[in-house]
């Protein structure tokens, strides 16, 4: 089986407590007591669910047995998969009945699962969940109609890997970041092209990953999804988005049609590392695993347009959030393992940025020392962006997990040519308004 379908199959890690609590366990249990908080309560255990790869699994494993070791009587079970069939595995869960306690939810759902009551509101356990190191800003990215139904699990943004050993091969000069336009990208991707041989492109992006047309809309003065919770982003704009993809094609910057049918998931099968792109849009918390799997010669530069369009289009969000349901039998314990993931030292140095910048700001002081020099490009690349003026970022709307799915089918359609870009955006904004409002 290829690696790719392994790190797309569910993992079950379970944890033992510490030696220590476990001869606490036998010893409670010879004079009639439980393992738990002293008082004849019984241990408890968590489900935990998440959605990440290996190296995100090992961190985590590693930070709940500290927190294990830290709340004696508290076990946690935890899951994990790639992103697309955790939305669905998440779903099921709750249709069914049986949710995790605490979960990693995607910005686009906050809004819906908290508004059909599936989350509980954290701020009710503030004993057990402490916000006050944390920003109103922060806390923004979990806020709905003025409950804290999330917190992020880290902070991140957007931004272009640039392969150097590969524009140095080429030739190109690598333009300024903070000026460029989109159409000096362009112009950089192809002239990487031409200059590289056949089957080497300058740049190679999904069109129809969501962060890319929020920022690119934004930039041409439109909220993608509005404070109101409405589709904000007009034809206009998501026309110029997939013909801007289609004339980089078409004058060689960007891949063939087909190309990115068989990437895997992680960054080591990317066509980055495989050194067949020579530069990438992505999460900037990826940087790390991107420069390693690709040699270890990345740079890591600002989107393009930033500068002389109608406003900034880049923000400072979530990588994702942590929740716990409401209906969880333990609900105390849920909140301390919140509590445990966004303001715990010990937890946060063995998880280190994989999720983003944590968003405690104290936590993400006092990790710093244990980061690699990779990490800190993309620490510092964030602590810079987060002392300029950015636009307001709102909490996505109900139906934008299905927006998403709207978003890849007619950007497959305008890739293959089955859809003008035009066509596919009308398309686009007339199903996902109709989903959002329905």
């Amino acid at each position: 089986m290829a690696r790719g379908n392994l790190d797309n199959r569910p993992r079950l890690l379970r944890r033992s407590l510490s030696v220590g609590a476990g001869l606490l366990a036998v010893t409670l249990a010879l004079t009639g007591c439980s393992a738990g908080s002293g008082d004849g309560e019984e241990s408890v255990e968590l489900n935990f669910v998440w959605w990440g790869d290996s190296v995100r699994a090992a961190q985590t494993d590693a930070a709940m047995r500290i927190f294990e070791e830290k709340n004696p009587g508290i076990t946690v079970v935890t899951e994990y998969q790639d992103s697309a069939p955790y939305r669905d595995k998440l779903a099921t869960r709750f249709a069914g009945g049986n949710p995790p306690d605490v979960m990693a939810i995607p910005n686009r759902n906050l809004l819906e699962y908290a508004q059909r009551g599936a989350l509980a509101d954290l701020s009710e356990y503030s004993e057990q969940f402490n916000t006050d190191a944390i920003s109103e800003s922060g806390l923004s990215g979990g806020m709905v109609d003025g409950k804290l139904y999330a917190v992020p699990a880290g902070l991140t943004t957007i931004g272009l890997l640039v392969n150097k050993t590969m524009t140095d091969a080429a030739g190109v000069e690598i333009p300024d970041d903070t000026t460029w336009t989109w159409d000096e990208f362009g112009e950089f991707s192809t002239a990487i092209s031409k200059a590289s041989p056949e089957n080497i492109y300058g740049t190679g992006y999904n069109t129809a990953t969501e962060t890319y047309p929020i920022t690119f809309a934004r930039q041409r003065g439109e909220d993608f999804y509005t404070e109101d919770n409405k589709l904000g982003v007009s034809v206009e704009t998501m026309t110029e988005w997939f013909q801007f993809a289609n004339d980089l094609r078409d004058d060689g910057g960007y891949p063939r049609v087909g190309f990115f049918e068989n990437q895997g998931a992680s960054a080591a099968q990317s066509y980055l590392a495989l050194n067949t792109i020579a530069s990438q849009f992505a999460a900037v918390n990826n940087f790390a695993a991107y420069n390693e799997a690709s040699g270890g010669n990345l740079l890591l530069l600002r989107m393009p347009g930033e500068t002389g369009s109608e406003r900034r289009g880049y923000s400072v969000d979530p990588s994702q959030l942590w929740a716990m349901a409401a209906k969880s039998e333990h609900p105390e314990e849920a909140a301390l393992l919140v509590d445990f993931l966004i303001n715990d030292v010990d937890g946060n140095t063995a998880m280190l940025t994989s999720r983003g910048v944590p968003v405690n700001p104290e936590v993400a002081t006092a990790i710093s020392a244990a980061l690699s020099e990779d990490d800190k490009v993309f620490v510092d690349f964030i602590a810079k962006l987060q002392e300029e003026d950015l636009p307001t970022v709102y909490v996505y709307p109900s139906g934008a997990s299905v927006v998403a799915d709207i978003l890849q089918q007619v950007a497959t359609e305008v890739e293959f040519g089955r859809l003008t870009p035009a066509e596919a955006a009308k398309k686009f904004v007339e199903e996902s308004t109709a989903e959002i409002d329905g």
